[in-house]
């Protein structure tokens, strides 16, 4: 398993975390303020899109008109050598 950290403005947070998701090789995304608290973990398995997602989106959208910046913690599965 591999991490990557972005620092990111809130107007652009859901944007890119419905990029890393079509991404498909994402286990979880975490949401950090900008103290570095997190404030959303998000599982991810094989095949969840769509409308099982429009609650996700919905609190990343309320998460992003809070502050200024954040930073998302990406989680990714990296196939065995």
């Amino acid at each position: 398993m591999s991490t990557e950290e972005y620092k990111i403005d809130g107007k652009d947070l859901l944007s890119r975390v419905k990029e890393i998701v079509h991404q498909g090789n994402v286990r979880r995304i975490i949401i950090k303020n900008e103290a570095g608290h997190s404030l959303l973990e998000i599982p991810l398995t094989f095949g969840v899109v769509g409308a099982v997602l429009m609650p996700v989106w919905v609190a990343i959208g309320a998460i992003a008109a809070l502050t200024a910046r954040y930073t998302l913690v990406v989680e990714k599965e990296v196939p065995p050598a």
